[in-house]
């Protein structure tokens, strides 16, 4: 299979910790974008499925997230570790004080959805003041690259990432192969 011309931007570890420690969590809604940014780190959402999430579709208990009607309508079933969990159930009651009556995981603090030009917006800016190179290329989908590409160095499942994402072709996923191999060439020619 050919590389593609434009591999996707991924964030390196350190990038990652930059980025997560941008947001002013004292507020909320700094503190519900570093949760949107986490969270697609952490189990690559796309970013409308982000702001689509509801309480009721996360088991605060398991870590099991339910994602309703991904694109092409799918659902799908992810989890999340114990660190990410406890970060959600602390905002649960600060969710709980600012917008009693939202459907929404991480709402406005009206209690409304978030726009994901919003979501796309503040992340950017987050790079940028993060010092991130090519912070152009930064966006929601860059953190859900970022999710793929680790859980593919991780497992070496292509299988895995692609039920993780919810795509339906395996030709879509096997991109994060791609990205893999280049580490794999840049690390080698380096020796």
């Amino acid at each position: 299979m050919a590389r593609p011309d434009k591999l996707p931007k991924i964030l390196t570890e350190q990038e990652t910790d930059r980025l997560l420690s941008q947001p002013n969590q004292r507020y909320f809604g700094p503190h519900r974008d570093y949760l949107y940014m986490r969270l697609m780190l952490k189990a690559g959402l796309r970013a409308l499925e982000a702001t689509a999430f509801r309480p009721e579709h996360i088991d605060l208990m398991s870590g099991k997230l339910s994602v309703r009607e991904g694109k092409g309508a799918k659902d799908r079933t992810l989890w999340i570790g114990e660190e990410m969990l406890g970060e959600l159930q602390e905002w649960m009651d600060r969710r709980q004080e600012k917008a009693p009556k939202a459907d929404y995981l991480l709402p406005t603090s009206k209690g409304t959805q978030v726009a994901t030009s919003h979501l796309r917006r503040s992340v950017k800016r987050h790079a940028r003041d993060a010092d991130i190179e090519e912070v152009d290329r930064v966006s929601p989908h860059t953190l859900r690259h970022t999710f793929a590409t680790r859980l593919y160095r991780e497992t070496g499942k292509i299988r895995l990432v692609q039920k993780a994402l919810g795509h339906s072709d395996l030709s879509t996923t096997m991109i994060y192969t791609h990205v893999v191999d280049e580490e794999l060439e840049t690390a080698l020619k380096d020796l």
